[in-house]
């Protein structure tokens, strides 16, 4: 039997401020699961990754991530009437149709672009 992949957990950059990057993550769903220095494991239903201490602007300015939600309409709802681009320098960008689908856009504090989509059955 050949083994199969069973989940992939990114390392993501956190930026200068990694108390106020796993702040944002927080208000964005995700709940803290552990943490040591430097590393925190978050997670959101099924989305699950490894937020690192570290700020490389290249990189984090670079860096893309996709997860899904059950319903990106009630989600966004939920994280816009919290004020996050203004408490935490991170940019939101309302549902949009593209050719692959549904998507929310979120630059976090650190950099890194989060693309939010609508899950498909």
């Amino acid at each position: 039997m050949t083994p199969t992949g069973m989940a992939l957990y990114p390392f993501v950059p956190s930026g200068p401020q990694f108390a106020r990057s796993v702040a944002f993550f927080q208000e964005l769903g995700f709940a803290k699961i552990w943490e040591s220095p430097g590393l925190a494991g978050l997670r959101f239903g099924g989305a699950y990754f490894i937020l690192q201490e570290i700020d490389v602007p290249a990189w984090q300015s670079n860096q893309m991530i996709t997860f899904e939600v059950d319903d990106l309409d009630g989600y966004w709802r939920e994280i816009s009437a919290r004020s996050l681009p203004h408490r935490f320098m991170a940019k939101l960008k309302p549902p949009t149709d593209y050719a692959w689908g549904r998507e929310i856009h979120i630059i976090d504090p650190g950099g890194v672009c989060w693309h939010v989509r609508q899950s498909r059955p």
